[in-house]
């Protein structure tokens, strides 16, 4: 039996307890989306946004590609996002 990494657990969910970072989760369900996309989809500045994606980009959540000049990110595992939200909205949470 595989032992539980409860670090990895703890820091995985942590990463939803910053609004920006769910918004930014919820934007990437549906689809992928370059830097500048993101930064003005939230209206946000360049270096807030790469903070939050780099945190999620450490927690596996989210991966990126090159495109051209442009550096986009999309949903690792987009299943296991819906099945959180989905969750989270029956349970009125979201």
């Amino acid at each position: 039996m595989n032992a539980i990494d409860y670090r990895k657990v703890s820091d995985f969910f942590n990463v939803f307890s910053h609004p920006t970072r769910v918004e930014m989760i919820i934007e990437l369900l549906k689809g992928k989306k370059c830097v500048s996309d993101i930064r003005e989809l939230l209206e946000l500045n360049q270096p807030n946004v790469s903070q939050h994606l780099s945190l999620l980009r450490l927690n596996d959540i989210v991966d990126w590609c090159q495109e051209g000049k442009r550096k986009c990110y999309f949903l690792k595992n987009p299943q296991l996002i819906k099945v959180i939200f989905d969750v989270l909205k029956k349970n009125k949470l979201l």
